[in-house]
């Protein structure tokens, strides 16, 4: 049955809404591995996913939303609209011209942005729940694995928000798990270019390559 009938759900979005409106971090179940969020448009937030971390300054957060409509607000697409619906949702982040929409202190040293749509019924609930994009990282200390349960990340429950423990993600044996996303830059128009080849690398460059004729960018 879909999650989303079992008593508890609709709780447990509204909850983590709230603490995201709030300005708190939450620790969310993804489609690849655990992650933590907060709302992109508030910058003390933003700060506070750094500092939860340990994470350099200089290494961007990723925007997550729960439909790919939605994308258009906060980025310049020039790529087709179906080229995006082939890839997301999924375990895949897309690398695109961020808009004036975006906070300006989330990510400044750069003009583009990733953007995720987890192929997670909760993730995009929550997404849609919120007024604007969420940012999002894996719920680790910068440096160290990711995790696929949430009493991996238990180090880091004091200052979080609220937990939202969806069970392990994926199989725990299998260290392609713990991959994370693919994070694919496609910000020049006919051009890719991986910059992190994550857990879907293969079928990622299959659907850009052989559907739309997308060419490797020279590194």
């Amino acid at each position: 049955p879909d999650p989303r009938c079992r008593a508890g759900w609709r709780e447990a979005v509204a909850a983590a809404a709230g603490a995201l409106q709030a300005g708190g971090l939450v620790a969310v179940p993804t489609d690849t591995v655990y992650g933590v969020a907060c709302l992109a448009q508030d910058s003390a937030a933003v700060r506070s996913i750094y500092s939860l971390k340990g994470r350099n300054g200089a290494k961007p957060l990723a925007i997550c939303l729960g439909d790919v409509e939605r994308l258009y607000r906060y980025c310049h697409v020039n790529v087709p609209d179906e080229l995006l619906r082939d890839l997301l949702p999924g375990p895949v982040t897309l690398v695109l011209e961020r808009s004036e929409e975006l906070n300006k202190d989330l990510n400044p040293f750069t003009s583009l942005v990733g953007v995720r749509i987890p192929n997670h019924p909760f993730m995009r609930d929550l997404a849609r729940a919120c007024s604007g994009p969420l940012a999002l990282t894996s719920a680790n200390i910068s440096s160290r694995g990711s995790t696929l349960t949430v009493l991996e990340f238990q180090d880091l429950w004091p200052q979080l928000s609220l937990v939202i423990d969806g069970g392990p993600i994926g199989d725990m044996q299998s260290p392609e798990c713990r991959l994370g996303s693919t994070v694919v830059d496609l910000s020049v128009s006919g051009k890719f270019s991986i910059i992190r080849p994550g857990c879907a690398l293969t079928p990622t460059v299959d659907i850009l390559k052989k559907k739309y004729g997308l060419v490797p960018e020279s590194s």
